[in-house]
């Protein structure tokens, strides 16, 4: 098949362009051209340079593509804003650029057999955050859930730019879109989560708040698995949430972390609330007026403070057979791994 991923020069999305090239397709990494290919080495990558922020210079660029080979089989949309500076630009790059992708496939006539849309859980915020449980040995987890038939109420600017989009996919009459909804991503080249274990390592691991907290991660592989397995199922219109199955509390991700790190001496910090929250401000104001993105942010603060991380997978289970591979354990060690390996820790 004729593969087009943008955000190619992301962490999944690099990811999804190595696997569609090991799986023998062709692939084109869909990115600015401003953009690293660090992770882009394999000299069978093709590459397609796409404005997704200004219509009429995406218009040139995909017309000139469809003359060149006539376009993709299956379009993989993985392009976008996780950290921003300003609120409004989560939307202009999240939500504005899938309408730009999308306007000028149709407009073209070079909609795809397939649109994979990789969201994020986020779109559904802090829902079903009241135990419907006490804790016992056999069953620990006090929340339920989120299901897809929830009715969104994201609390982050990602969250809410995402489901605009998401939203307008849905809206559109016969156009063959998979939306795929990842919890918490994490592996070889991620950022977010490198932080925590560069923490742990210089001797501090922090959390927030004392409600219990039930948390959900996915490796990276097991994302780009879902990925091909919704290009080769005979399914559209549909929305998948993606975990690796299990629930954690709070600490067992850092105690993960803190084994492979050859547990140094840790001193963790449980943070309360407002703490969390005047540190996010002051930072993410800062940072804002430095011109500068930064991880602890507003948006960040509601992330940390979401209690309730739980998600319902048994829809990509059975429709596309999507079986998870890594446990968390699994995958901690292959992450730490690489990360030593390239010099981050």
């Amino acid at each position: 098949m004729k593969i087009l991923v943008t955000g190619a020069s992301g962490f999944i999305g690099s990811f999804i362009v190595e696997e569609g090239l090991e799986r023998g397709h062709s692939v084109w990494a869909g990115m600015r051209a401003s953009s690293s290919r660090k992770y882009l080495t394999d000299p069978r990558t093709q590459f397609a340079e796409l404005d997704l922020a200004h219509p009429e210079v995406l218009r040139a660029q995909l017309a000139s593509c469809k003359a060149e080979f006539g376009g993709w089989d299956i379009i993989v949309h993985a392009a976008g804003a996780t950290k921003c500076i300003h609120r409004e630009d989560f939307f202009r790059t999240n939500t504005d650029g899938t309408r730009h992708l999308v306007d000028t496939l149709r407009e073209l006539e070079m909609v795809p057999q397939r649109f994979i849309f990789v969201s994020s859980l986020s779109v559904y915020g802090a829902i079903r955050e009241q135990p419907v449980r006490k804790a016992t040995p056999d069953n620990p987890w006090i929340y339920a859930p989120i299901r897809e038939d929830d009715t969104p109420h994201p609390n982050t600017a990602y969250g809410e730019s995402k489901l605009e989009a998401e939203r307008y996919l849905k809206s559109l009459q016969g156009f063959p879109w998979v939306i795929l909804r990842p919890t918490g991503v994490y592996g070889p080249r991620e950022k977010d989560y490198y932080v925590m274990a560069q923490s742990i390592q210089q001797h501090v691991d922090f959390s927030v708040g004392y409600r219990p907290q039930e948390i959900t991660f996915v490796y990276v592989r097991d994302v780009v698995q879902a990925v091909f397995l919704a290009m080769e199922k005979e399914v559209t219109g549909r929305e998948y949430f993606l975990s690796d199955g299990q629930v954690y509390h709070s600490t067992e991700f850092s105690d993960l972390l803190h084994q492979e790190l050859g547990r140094p001496f840790m001193l963790r910090i449980k943070a309360p609330v407002w703490l969390l929250r005047a540190i996010c401000t002051v930072n993410g104001s800062l940072a804002a007026w430095q011109g500068k993105c930064t991880t602890l942010n507003r948006d960040k603060f509601h992330i940390l403070c979401q209690r309730n991380w739980q998600c319902d997978i048994e829809p990509a289970r059975r429709e596309l057979g999507f079986r998870p591979e890594y446990t968390l354990e699994q995958g901690v060690k292959e992450a730490v791994a690489w990360y030593k390996k390239e010099g981050w820790l």
